[in-house]
């Protein structure tokens, strides 16, 4: 069986970097990571990974170039807590909406989308101030790829953390608000790709007691 090839939109991130380890450890996988910067490459070509060197704020072609050879994409890309709300707009929502319709001009029907923990509309309005434009931002390309027919899963990780991975979630539509760490949120990834039946879900996840491949697989 050939490989399932991984295109890791936002490889550079934190969640990325041991998203494109962890695909590329799995030996049933391999990873693609589009870059924004040419000098982020050696550490993926160190692990066998190839590169795509494509900025977000870019045109959909250049994106969809990046997907013509992969069987499935993940949108890890943020804009981050440390900019403004034009950044959130280019990234979070503009650039996600991009990389989906690049998706759907290569092909490509397998995309997973990181999301914030809590997008719906009530969210929006609870949200303070400064976070309100991220969520919704999140909001409309949940919503956006949610209205497509690629086989999309939507993950809902709880509050980022760079601890050590544990390896165990809790996961469900619904779960208390909780911290993860990145590591974690990479390996539910990996088990959410490997695992056909979470096309059409979407889920919350946060750390738990729970194995993250059972976890997962009990969605």
């Amino acid at each position: 069986m050939d490989q399932l090839k991984v295109l890791v939109v936002g490889a550079n991130g934190q969640i990325g970097k041991h998203l494109v380890q962890f695909i590329q450890d799995t030996g049933n996988m391999k990873a693609k990571a589009m870059i924004r910067n040419p000098e982020q490459a050696s550490f993926f070509e160190n692990i066998g990974a190839e590169t795509a060197v494509v900025d977000l704020e870019g045109e959909i072609d250049q994106i969809a170039a990046a997907a013509k050879d992969v069987d499935a994409i993940v949108f890890t890309a943020g804009s981050g807590s440390h900019t403004g709300k034009d950044k959130t707009i280019m990234v979070d929502l503009d650039g996600a909406v991009k990389t989906i319709e690049a998706a759907k001009e290569s092909g490509v029907k397998r995309f997973i989308m990181i999301s914030s923990f809590d997008t719906r509309r009530e969210a929006i309005q609870r949200a303070s101030t400064s976070f309100a434009p991220y969520v919704a931002a999140k909001h409309y390309a949940d919503q956006w790829l949610k209205a497509t027919d690629l086989d999309y899963t939507i993950i809902h990780p709880g509050l980022l953390t760079n601890n050590e991975g544990t390896g165990n979630i809790k996961a469900g539509s619904e779960v208390e608000r909780g911290e993860i760490p990145r590591e974690d949120v990479a390996r539910v990834i990996v088990a959410t790709l490997e695992n056909e039946k979470t096309i059409g879900k979407e889920f919350q996840v946060v750390t738990g007691t729970t194995p993250i491949k059972e976890a997962v697989d009990s969605l």
